[in-house]
C-alpha cells in the first residue's frame, strides 16, 4: 500500500462518486475498477463504509480498498426485479436511535417493536428516545416506555422545548455512527436542531431529497456531529425492517421471549397456541409484557397491527 494512502469513512454517495472523510480532509472519490466487479449480490460501497483512498489532485482521490463491514442496515433492492439483491443503506452503524413522541401523536408502539426487531436481527444496539416528554407526566411517560428499559434497552426521555435530556442524548451519540428513525410527528427535527444548531434542518433537506429518489437510495449522506461521530437520518427505515427475517426467527429478536424458548415442549413452537409453551406461561405469570407479546404475534402471523 502506498505511503500516502489514507483511511476514511464514506459520508456521501451520489452518481458513482463517494465523499470520503479522511484525517487530511474530504476527498471526492471514484472506485478502482477491480473493486467494481466484486459483491454482485450486494452494494460494493455505501455510506458508513471504511475505505483506503489514494489522493489524486485538488480534493479528489481513488478508493483502492474497502474494509470489512461489522454490520449493515439493508433492504431488498427495489430495482433488482425477481433477483434477491441486497441494497446497503448504512454500513457499520454503531447504534440505532428510535425517536417516538410521548404524545401528539400517541406513540405507535407496534412500529417501535418492529424497529427493535430489525435492530436485533443485525446485532445493532438500540436506544429508545421518548420525545415530547413535557406533554405528559413523568409517570405517563414511563407507563408508555418504561417496559423497554425493563427489557434492557437504553430509554431516554427528551424534550426539545424544555431542553430535557439533551445532554444525555448528546453524550449517547458522541463519537458513534448513529442511525436515527421515527414516525412523522415525533419531533425529530426540533430535537436535532436543539442538539446541534441546523442539524435537524439539514436532515430534513436530505430526507426530502431522499423521498424524490426513494427507489434508488434511502440515506445518501452522513451528518457530522460536533461531538464527533455521524448521524444517519433514515426516513425509509420502515421499508427495511424484517425484509430478510423469517417468521420462525422472530422469537429470537424479542429479548424477553427468547430466554423462555428453550423451555417449550416443542422445538418448533410458535408460542401462539401450543401446549407446554414456556413463553405463554411466562406471559401468564407477568414476565412478558402483554403489548410486546401482541407485537410478537402480529409479526409471527403477519397480521396487521399498530404500525
Amino acid at each position: 500500500m502506498a505511503a500516502d494512502t489514507l483511511e476514511g469513512i464514506v459520508t456521501k454517495a451520489q452518481s458513482g462518486f463517494f465523499t470520503v472523510e479522511t484525517p487530511g480532509g474530504a476527498l471526492v472519490c471514484k472506485v478502482r475498477g477491480l473493486l467494481e466487479r466484486k459483491r454482485l449480490d450486494t452494494d460494493i460501497l455505501a455510506v458508513g463504509d471504511r475505505v483506503h483512498v489514494q489522493p489524486l489532485h485538488a480534493g479528489h482521490g481513488q478508493i483502492i480498498d474497502i474494509l470489512p463491514r461489522s454490520r449493515v442496515l439493508s433492504r431488498r433492492d427495489p430495482q433488482a426485479g425477481r433477483r434477491e439483491r441486497e441494497q446497503i443503506i448504512v454500513a457499520n452503524p454503531d447504534q440505532a436511535v428510535f425517536v417516538f413522541a410521548c404524545a401528539q401523536p400517541e406513540p405507535r408502539v407496534g412500529m417501535l417493536d418492529r424497529f427493535l426487531v430489525m435492530a436485533e436481527s443485525v446485532g445493532l444496539p438500540a436506544v429508545v428516545c421518548a420525545n415530547k416528554a413535557d406533554l405528559v407526566t413523568p409517570e405517563r411517560a414511563r407507563e408508555l416506555f418504561g417496559l423497554y428499559a425493563a427489557i434492557g434497552y437504553v430509554v431516554l426521555y427528551t424534550s426539545a422545548a424544555l431542553g430535557t435530556g439533551l445532554e444525555t442524548l448528546r453524550a449517547q451519540i458522541a463519537g458513534k455512527l448513529s442511525v436515527m428513525a421515527g414516525p412523522s410527528g415525533a419531533g425529530k427535527t426540533s430535537l436535532l436542531n436543539a442538539l446541534q444548531p441546523g442539524l435537524g434542518r439539514r436532515a430534513r433537506a436530505i430526507s426530502r431529497a431522499t423521498a424524490k429518489g426513494r427507489h434508488t437510495t434511502v440515506v445518501p449522506e452522513l451528518l457530522p456531529l460536533d461531538g464527533g461521530g455521524y448521524l444517519a437520518d433514515t426516513p425509509g427505515l420502515r421499508a427495511l425492517a424484517l425484509w430478510d427475517v423469517e417468521p420462525e426467527e422472530i422469537d429470537a429478536y424479542f429479548p424477553e421471549i427468547r430466554s423462555w424458548v428453550s423451555g417449550c415442549a416443542f422445538s418448533d413452537c410458535t408460542h401462539t397456541h401450543e401446549p407446554g409453551c414456556a413463553v405463554r406461561e411466562a406471559l401468564a405469570a407477568g414476565r412478558i409484557h402483554p403489548a410486546r407479546y401482541a407485537s410478537y404475534v402480529r409479526m409471527r402471523t403477519g397480521r396487521p397491527g399498530d404500525e
